[in-house]
């Protein structure tokens, strides 16, 4: 009969830090719809949103602030699971059931570039030959090389055919890991692949719709800032003004990456709260030069105003991406502060700027760039409210300093276990780097940006860009100095799914919580990241393909292939904490297990023998592997009864293989479709 009490003086002492768990129950409810194995029945998701209802009405009918509190969020994480769900079925589009090649003709709605520097093109209004209109991906994705990738980009807004080869979105490369089928089914991205043979324009663009404008203007800026600032320099402004990353190499991208700068390239909330506060200041000082308007007129909020139309023209100009779309968001909602004279960042602020992220985009949670954009500015905001109340101050000409410093060293330090997480790496020097080009971007290349904005309608926009393409080639002389530093850059291996949750909940208690409660933060943290230490990785990954083993050892994971299924092998090593090449990981197999009277390429872990078998020859007449593992790339044509086979057949049912061997030979098998479960996203055959 004490708890309740407890508990009710407890709820009590949090009035003033409750709001801000408004987006914490809304993404809980959003975490939990994701993690599910199935996909919820209308009538679930029906049954759901009325029980939601119901809780609400009883809330607002008996008010009793113990009991409305965890009513209300009960309430709210439900609410979180249907937005979800509505939101997942909303966008949803037709998915390419088969590997395709043939005729593909579209009109270009996106132009980026791949892992590998291929030029990709996005097309909608698709059209490909023997399918109905009902099963007619809404979009694809195509990649050119060979003699495609010696052409120039195609105009945005033109219809383009080729003939090239399309799939269905993967799953994930292992289990567990990213899934893309998730990914691409909220872009309505039906189908990816690659074409070999020159690209032709069937039509040029026509008549646009808003989208096809912006997307125009977008790639017209971009070629006229790359043709003024040629090279990585020319790449970087395009980046950072129009959201096109096509131009800049891709040494460069790494150097960038090792020194933790590669944040400067996208659009977020840095860019959008340099320019918005840029413009801001520069209509504000501008305007009390004139004493009349300084007098009479309520200019803090008139720039506000300016500002907030500055930072939306800059959202459609730089494509309207999330990382976009949720700094525009954040920076609203500070300068609608400023408008009403409320304060501009505060707890609050954040938790309405995420509020209206989760409610547009619910998808956002899961990605590394709503994680990484709210950690930093919570912890912003929660050290310099910290700060602002000390009792002690800084000198004044100090404080710019010390706000750089402090600013960079927060979210940093407030960044760095989600940037590990999703990335796989740790930079050293990643403050170092930041302090010396983070004020450069701030005073001279966001300014020039602007000043080069309001200059081109005169023709003098080249004035602008040289002083702006001075500040960028100090930001990539910083990157190429700071990544060549010994031990620059650390990898480490992935956590499990539990891990990034814990350090969330358990840093949200000690910023939002009151009283000594918070520190029930610390336990959780200090487990999340036990549970990292202390994780395994699996002893043996195979490719949903068939075409890729990697075996892990005492030195590092070891490769069937030196060469081939790229893509998976970087994912696997950087899973890994692995640092070194797709060769050198096979080296690591040839030195140790190769057998060379052996059919295919042989290794034994844990008293397992593995036989790794490519190619229609080998599959015809499999090796013996005497209670092994065999696995193949094409389908085996006699199937042997002494071993457990993965052949292309069951591999295309159940993705990725992971396998842990116990010490006494057990095998504990888990597939991709097993932790990414059924889906209405998900594209997997029957199982066999």
């Amino acid at each position: 009969m004490r708890v309740l009490p407890w508990l009710a003086a407890q709820i009590h002492g949090q009035r003033s830090a409750l709001f801000p768990w408004v987006p914490v129950c809304l993404a809980l409810g959003i975490g939990i719809y994701f993690s599910l194995l199935w996909e919820p029945k209308p009538t679930v998701i029906w049954a759901l949103a009325v029980l939601a209802t119901v809780l609400l009405g009883v809330v607002y009918r008996t008010w009793r602030f113990a009991f409305a509190v965890p009513t209300l969020g009960i309430a709210l994480t439900l609410c979180g699971v249907v937005l979800a769900s509505w939101r997942a079925h909303d966008v949803g589009a037709p998915v390419l059931g088969w590997r395709y090649y043939g005729p593909i003709e579209g009109r270009v709605v996106g132009l980026d570039r791949s892992a590998s520097d291929a030029l990709r093109i996005t097309l909608d209004q698709v059209r490909l030959a023997r399918i109905s209109p009902a099963r007619m991906p809404e979009r694809v994705r195509i990649s050119l090389h060979g003699a495609a990738a010696d052409q120039s980009a195609p105009e945005p807004g033109a219809r383009i055919m080729t003939t090239g080869h399309l799939s269905p979105p993967n799953g994930p490369v292992e289990p567990g890991g990213f899934d893309f089928q998730r990914h691409a089914w909220f872009l309505k991205l039906g189908a990816v692949g690659y074409t070999r043979v020159p690209v032709l324009v069937s039509a040029p663009a026509g008549t646009r719709d808003v989208r096809g404008w912006i997307f125009a203007i977008r790639m017209q800026v971009s070629e006229q800032v790359r043709a003024y600032l040629p090279g990585d320099v020319g790449g970087f402004a395009a980046a950072v003004t129009a959201g096109d990353r096509s131009g800049i190499s891709q040494e460069a991208l790494r150097d960038l990456r090792a020194s933790n700068l590669a944040h400067l390239l996208a659009i977020s909330g840095l860019h959008m709260g340099l320019l918005t506060g840029f413009v801001f200041a520069l209509v504000r000082f501008g305007a009390v030069l004139i004493p009349w308007i300084a007098l009479y007129v309520p200019v803090r909020s008139i720039a506000a105003f300016v500002a907030l139309i500055a930072g939306g023209a800059y959202l459609m100009l730089s494509g309207g991406n999330v990382a976009t779309e949720r700094a525009f968001v954040m920076a609203a909602v500070a300068l609608c502060a400023v408008m009403l004279n409320r304060r501009v960042m505060s707890l609050r602020t954040v938790a309405v700027a995420a509020i209206v992220v989760l409610l547009l985009r619910p998808e956002a949670l899961l990605g590394p760039g709503f994680q990484m954009s709210f950690a930093a500015t919570t912890a912003l905001v929660a050290v310099f409210a910290a700060l602002r109340d000390a009792p002690w101050r800084l000198p004044r000409l100090l404080q710019p300093v010390s706000a750089v410093v402090i600013s960079s060293g927060v979210a940093g330090l407030a960044t760095a276990p989600f940037a590990a997480a999703h990335f796989n790496a740790v930079a050293h020097y990643g403050l170092i780097a930041n302090l010396l080009s983070v004020p450069v971007m701030g005073t001279l290349v966001v300014p020039c940006a602007v000043l080069a904005t309001l200059l081109a309608p005169f023709g003098l926009a080249h004035i602008g860009l040289s002083l702006m393409g001075w500040g960028l080639e100090w930001i990539l002389f910083v990157a190429g100095f700071v990544s060549d530093l010994p031990r620059a850059r650390s990898f480490v291996p992935s956590p499990s799914q539990w891990v990034l949750p814990l350090i969330t909940l358990g840093a949200l208690c000690l910023i939002i919580w009151n009283g000594r409660w918070r520190l029930m933060g610390l336990p959780l943290i200090v487990t999340a990241f036990t549970m990292w230490v202390s994780a395994d990785r699996p002893d043996v990954l195979i490719a949903d393909s068939g075409g890729l083993v990697g075996v892990m050892t005492d030195e590092g994971r070891a490769l069937s292939k030196a060469r081939g299924a790229g893509f998976v092998a970087t994912n696997w090593l950087e899973n890994d904490g692995d640092s070194g090449a797709q060769a050198a990981a096979h080296a690591r197999w040839m030195g140790a297990w190769v057998q060379p009277d052996a059919p295919g390429q042989v290794a034994r872990v844990a008293g397992q023998r593995i036989t790794h078998i490519t190619g229609k020859k080998a599959a015809a007449s499999p090796p013996p592997c005497d209670a092994g593992l065999l696995i193949s790339n094409q389908k085996i044509a006699d199937m042997p009864r002494t071993c457990r086979v993965f052949s292309p057949e069951s591999l295309r049912a159940t993705g990725a293989v992971a396998i842990e061997i116990a010490r006494d030979g057990g095998l504990k098998i888990t597939t991709a479709r097993d932790t990414a479960g059924d889906r209405i996203w998900s594209n997997w055959p029957e199982r066999p």
